[in-house]
């Protein structure tokens, strides 16, 4: 049974090469390179892959918010993450969007191979580290520092870059995310901390220590 596969990389060295890679490995057939994540979600309509290979950092728009667009408008369509950031952050995102495997670019050629496979049977394939990063945060739940106003780390950063004077533009540049998931940061923590404006958003920043 043949799998079909679509890369998805904003790096050109870095796709051009997994699609090299994979077409190498037999039972594999890659159907589609994509640029961004906007591109992925469109080759995935056009090609209706088995599994997308998803990095998560890309311009326009991320592999977090590919990932969920790909599984809402195509179930039949599996995602397997492969990327250089396995943070918290990227992991649970990324999972919670729908992603089945989760791979840092570290990963040989047997283990994409193993990923696409049991991932395409059904089953789900981490990273080794970013299993104990899962069974560590169900087994040993650590005491979550609080921050002001429940502000998540990623809205806090996006805040600190509001306050430093950045546009919608330079945030997504700064973090490697798209301007859309900027404005659903900013629509979140405005709604957390009672903001009306950027005006007031900076104001609480410097209240509650959280720009220089």
């Amino acid at each position: 049974m043949v799998t079909r596969v679509l890369v998805a990389d904003d790096q050109t060295v870095v796709r051009e090469g997994l699609v090299l890679l994979l077409g190498l490995i037999p039972g594999l057939e890659v159907v589609g390179a994509a640029v961004d994540g906007a591109d992925a979600v469109r080759l995935v309509g056009e090609h209706r892959p088995d599994i997308v290979l998803m990095d998560l950092r890309m311009p326009r728009m991320d592999g977090v918010e590919a990932t969920r667009v790909v599984r809402e408008r195509h179930p039949d369509t599996q995602v397997v993450v492969l990327t250089t950031y396995a943070d918290d952050e990227s992991v649970f995102a990324a999972l919670k969007a729908g992603a089945r495997g989760f791979l840092t670019k570290s990963a040989g050629a047997d283990e994409i191979a193993e990923a696409i496979a049991r991932v395409r049977a059904g089953d789900a394939q981490l990273d080794p580290s970013v299993q104990r990063r899962l069974l560590d945060s169900m087994t040993s739940p650590k005491e979550t520092p609080s921050r002001p106003g429940g502000l998540t780390a990623r809205e806090i950063d996006v805040l600190r870059l509001i306050a430093g004077g950045l546009s919608n533009a330079e945030i997504a540049k700064r973090l490697f995310i798209s301007e859309t998931t900027v404005k659903t940061h900013i629509n979140n923590l405005f709604a957390k901390i009672g903001a009306r404006d950027r005006a007031q958003a900076v104001t609480y920043a410097y209240r509650n220590g959280l720009a220089d």
